[in-house]
């Protein structure tokens, strides 16, 4: 199985570093390219037998497997300009929530899916979130599945479901390592501790509470409850955090979905188009 990725960004880089690393698939069946060429060459620079194309269409005749991990807005201008170059027999996979399986599907004949995957990736850890359009053959869902098992543990999901999976598998290693931050910060501002001593115990803290949910010796409340000791320090703690965190979630996921819903508004516009030249 050959497998390419146009867009080295975070996330292209992510995917290529994870899928050779964890031995998903080997160097010399991966094939890369951006719009920044030297951005590409830097990643092979690392993998020396990683095949880097010198545009998309290169790509697209190289794998069967294609990640595209472009920006929404570039999608329809990258996809509708190299469509001589789509096979309807590859595998064409979206890394993006606004996009839908659905628009990708109108706008081309080969197999589609989406795969979201996170930061978490990269340790060859945490989810990824994966939707398939109607006409993905049985033989391409069973390959992006293992393939995308090598570096997380694949969720499929439903489109309603889209962006607050994201929020949660995707963008939420940003949200609780700013929430995090702001621990180590006040911690520094408040006491005699050094930003370094804090940042290490908070690096191990949140190192061992994870394997602690990894090895199901707890779950989330029953982990606060075995730590907060009825009447002592950590349920003041405790205290503060349900007067002044509780709600601001609720504040972070009604604009993360406002955000999407306008990013869906552009993109839609754009693959309106196709209609509207029929």
């Amino acid at each position: 199985m050959k497998v390419g990725i146009i867009g080295t960004g975070n996330m292209g880089s992510v995917l290529a570093s994870s899928f050779i690393e964890s031995s998903a698939i080997s160097p010399s069946r991966l094939m890369v390219t951006n719009r920044t060429l030297s951005k590409a060459e830097r990643l092979q620079n690392v993998y020396p037998k990683m095949k880097v194309g010198n545009n998309p269409e290169e790509v697209f005749r190289f794998a069967e497997i294609v990640f595209i991990c472009v920006k929404p807005h570039e999608f329809y201008s990258l996809l509708s300009s190299n469509k001589s170059s789509i096979s309807k027999h590859q595998l064409l996979v979206s890394i993006t929530s606004p996009i839908s399986c659905e628009q990708l599907e109108d706008l081309l004949d080969c197999n589609i899916a989406r795969a979201i995957p996170s930061i978490n990736n990269r340790a060859l850890a945490g989810s990824s979130l994966v939707s398939f359009g109607k006409r993905c053959h049985a033989d391409y869902k069973e390959k992006l599945l293992s393939l995308m098992s090598f570096i997380s543990t694949p969720l499929v999901i439903d489109e309603n479901i889209t962006r607050i999976s994201s929020d949660i598998a995707s963008c939420g290693p940003a949200f609780i390592g700013y929430v995090l931050q702001c621990f180590i910060n006040s911690a520094v501002d408040q006491t005699e501790i050094t930003k370094a001593q804090a940042t290490q115990l908070a690096s191990d803290m949140i190192i061992g509470m994870g394997k602690l949910l990894e090895k199901d010796i707890y779950t989330l409340p029953t982990l606060i409850q075995k730590v907060c000791v009825k009447g002592g320090i950590t349920g003041e703690g405790i205290k503060i955090l349900s007067n002044e965190v509780d709600e601001v979630f609720d504040h972070v996921i009604k604009r993360t979905h406002e955000k999407y819903h306008e990013e869906c508004d552009k993109v839609s516009q754009q693959f309106e188009v196709k209609e509207e030249l029929k």
